[in-house]
């Protein structure tokens, strides 16, 4: 019996330390700020925390590691949704600046180029010609360059096409000259409307150029010193369309233009738009033709067209170049200003000889070509198809001949006359390359 009781006292006493046992740690447990699950937590936070790189703090400034904000979370908190990244809204914001380069462009540059954000530069000849670094640099640095004519001056860009499109190709030659590239997109100063007739865009059209206007003004040269606060109005003025195309300057007298830049790239991000490049497959912002535009008094002629305008998209189409070293100058003729015929490499005559640094002068009586070259004297007879050194009695045959008002000769004729006869010709994939003795 003695022994029954001390075994029951015994199982009492085991029972009470584990009720005792339990209760307290149901007690921890209930304690604020204690769970299983926060301990679990804690010491995933703990371990991420002591792994992680150092947090670098600045004065004033909290940064928070991984590690730490998975300790702030509460422990029930459930997984964060994935993070989706944000949907391109479609739209698109093309900056242009006419009128340049100036020495405001510098400044252009550096504000594109902090905000990753690329423009088109429709340029003038005759800055460009004045500043080519700044050409050099819009070209290195990714940005398109247009053309703008070469100097401006409505009064004579707007009297005739043939004007009109002389400075198109003064100015395009400018910026070959340094960037290696032609400029094919177009932007008529002060825009197509009320100064294009249909001529002007038609014949633009067929000889390979883009016409570009605008869909946004920033209305920064409606006036001398407009305000950096109006000129961003009105540069983020809305375009009714998903492409806007903004209208502004980096001309000399724009500084306010400058200081709107930085705010109109920033709203247009924050709207959702990407920046792009105007490029001449796009199908191009251009003002309607005006009922009361009357075509110009002098139009362009079917032969001044067929000489002049159709062989010129050739330039802006795909194939090889013709390069030329001889005796220490160099020159590249695209597709276009070139043709290939019987095998033979036909080049326009004074085109060739100023390019390799040679003079030509048209004897009209005679209707010769005298060129000098590389300290060679001769003459070019197109009617005759011939080639004669200069004192000398004897004539060569060469396909010289008129193609419309412009001589034209076999290359390798014009370079052996000149004392740098062919020594090689290379094709490579897309480029002739003749050099010579």
């Amino acid at each position: 019996m003695y022994k029954n009781i001390a075994a029951f006292i015994r199982i009492a006493i085991l029972c009470a330390f584990a009720v005792i046992f339990i209760m307290t740690g149901i007690g921890i447990s209930l304690q604020p700020g204690h769970s299983p699950i926060q301990v679990s937590h804690a010491e995933e936070a703990q371990e991420a925390l002591s792994s992680s790189e150092e947090v670098r703090t600045k004065p004033g400034k909290e940064i928070y590691s991984a590690a730490a904000s998975v300790m702030a979370k509460p422990a029930f908190a459930s997984a964060p949704a994935p993070v989706k990244e944000k949907k391109k809204s479609g739209k698109k914001v093309y900056l242009t600046f006419d009128d340049g380069p100036s020495d405001l462009t510098g400044e252009v540059l550096d504000i594109l180029k902090k905000a990753n954000v690329k423009a088109t530069f429709f340029v003038l000849g005759e800055q460009a010609k004045a500043r080519p670094e700044f050409i050099a640099r819009i070209h290195e640095e990714g940005h398109a360059i247009g053309n703008h004519t070469y100097d401006h001056e409505y009064s004579k860009l707007y009297e005739s096409f043939y004007e009109f499109w002389r400075q198109i190709k003064q100015t395009e030659e400018t910026v070959r000259l340094i960037t290696g590239v032609r400029p094919q997109l177009v932007r008529a100063p002060g825009g197509t409307a009320g100064n294009f007739d249909e001529t002007y865009f038609r014949l633009l059209k067929q000889g390979g150029y883009q016409v570009f206007d605008w869909n946004v003004d920033s209305r920064d040269s409606k006036r001398r010193g407009v305000p950096a606060a109006e000129i961003l109005k009105g540069a983020t003025a809305p375009a009714n369309s998903n492409e806007a195309i903004v209208l502004l300057h980096d001309g000399a007298g724009h500084k306010e233009t400058v200081k709107a830049l930085p705010g109109i790239i920033a709203f247009y991000k924050s709207k959702g738009y990407q920046f792009d490049v105007l490029t001449p497959d796009m199908k191009p912002v251009q003002f309607k033709l005006q009922n009361k535009i009357k075509p110009k008094k002098k139009q362009p002629g079917s032969r001044w067209i067929a000489e002049n305008v159709v062989p010129n998209a050739a330039l802006f189409k795909q194939g090889k170049t013709l390069a030329v070293d001889m005796g220490g100058f160099s020159t590249e003729f695209a597709p276009g200003e070139y043709r290939l015929e019987d095998g033979k490499h036909m080049v326009p005559l004074r085109m060739a000889v100023e390019r390799l640094g040679g003079d030509v002068l048209w004897e009209s009586k005679g209707k010769l070509v005298q060129v000098s070259l590389t300290g060679t004297r001769w003459e070019a007879d197109p009617n005759k198809g011939t080639m004669t050194l200069s004192g000398a009695s004897k004539s060569n045959e060469s396909r010289v001949q008129f193609i419309g008002h412009t001589v034209w000769v076999p290359i390798r004729d014009m370079l052996k006359i000149s004392g740098h006869p062919v020594q090689d010709v290379v094709s490579g994939e897309d480029i002739y390359k003749i050099v010579t003795l």
